[in-house]
């Protein structure tokens, strides 16, 4: 059975650096929440439509902003999530990623892009900051870890083992930092082991040639894509499938109403699972791994018609959103 893991980053942006404080109350609204007349179709309605169908998904809530602007926001994403908990579906577990460095940072005039660009040290009083909070903020139990922008490092990695967090998804052979860092000359397709922490990677497939390569995301794939590659990755045996997602993922480009065209190719989604119980297992990321070290099969690939349709349904999206 293949184990499908669907990951939320859950996280706000306020468009850019300048006058965060005035920006963030609406950012926070729009990110979070989304209000419309057909309901709350952030991170509310992600949530009921993996509950409808009785899934779980694995959130990684960004919190280091509680930094600036203190932690009753957190504790207000993670209430959302645990009321979804408590109707016996998702979150299965908490995970820790996002935009947090640079929030962070930005509090005390110190901008950098990545995680990767601190030191092993400063990794660690970061990540063990952000944990801090999230744990203050009521999540229970955190146990893995996503870096923002993908940009980790094999400090990163080591910093994790420190503290204690054993398992990673942040590396991203679509993109175009860590990947060389971790796993030089590869491209890691499946869970591997670094010291104690269980490298699960993102999922990609290749895109119309060999040196194009897509992030497997609710977002950026067709259903016929997203089905493609599940039933691809079970007839042949892959342990694990990682499927990017957003707390604002079902939101159109401006963020302020559902994209129809998302919205029903993500509960197609959810009922392609839910109906197919017997050969996806819908994961978290708990109890002990023991990956099979030389499983790393080539990225998987979409066929031209997939891709001619994808590309067809992104020109009716940004034409009406």
């Amino acid at each position: 059975m293949l184990k499908v893991f669907f990951t939320v980053d859950t996280e706000i942006w306020c468009g850019g650096w300048d006058d965060l404080d005035r920006k963030f109350p609406a950012a926070f609204q729009q990110y979070v929440y989304c209000h419309t007349d057909q309901g709350n179709y952030a991170l509310p309605m992600t949530m009921e439509i993996l509950s409808h169908h009785g899934l779980k998904g694995v959130f990684f809530v960004e919190p280091l902003f509680a930094t600036r602007f203190g932690l009753a926001r957190p504790q207000e994403m993670v209430g959302l999530i645990q009321e979804c908990r408590s109707r016996g579906s998702a979150p299965s577990a908490y995970g820790m990623g996002g935009r947090g460095t640079r929030w962070h940072t930005a509090c005390h005039r110190m901008q950098r892009e990545n995680i990767r660009e601190f030191s092993q040290a400063d990794q660690s009083a970061l990540i063990g900051a952000g944990l801090t909070l999230l744990r203050s903020a009521g999540a229970r139990p955190i146990n893995a870890f996503r870096a923002g922008n993908y940009g980790l490092n094999t400090a990163t990695l080591a910093a994790l083992a420190e503290i204690g967090i054993n398992f990673d998804t942040s590396y991203n052979a679509a993109a175009d930092i860590g990947v060389d860092d971790v796993a030089p000359g590869q491209i890691l397709t499946q869970p591997r082991r670094f010291n104690t922490v269980t490298e699960y990677p993102v999922s990609v497939y290749r895109d119309r040639d060999v040196d194009s390569m897509r992030l497997f995301q609710l977002n950026a794939c067709s259903f016929s894509e997203i089905t493609r590659i599940l039933t691809t990755a079970v007839d042949n045996g892959r342990e694990s499938v990682v499927i990017v997602s957003h707390n604002f993922e079902l939101l159109n480009r401006r963020k302020n109403r559902p994209d129809p065209i998302v919205v029903r190719r993500f509960r197609k989604f959810c009922r392609y699972l839910d109906r197919n119980g017997d050969r996806f297992e819908v994961a978290g990321f708990t109890g002990p791994q023991k990956p099979d070290e030389h499983l790393q099969p080539a990225p998987f690939a979409s066929s031209r018609w997939e891709t001619y349709g994808r590309s067809a349904e992104q020109l009716v999206r940004r034409a009406f959103g």
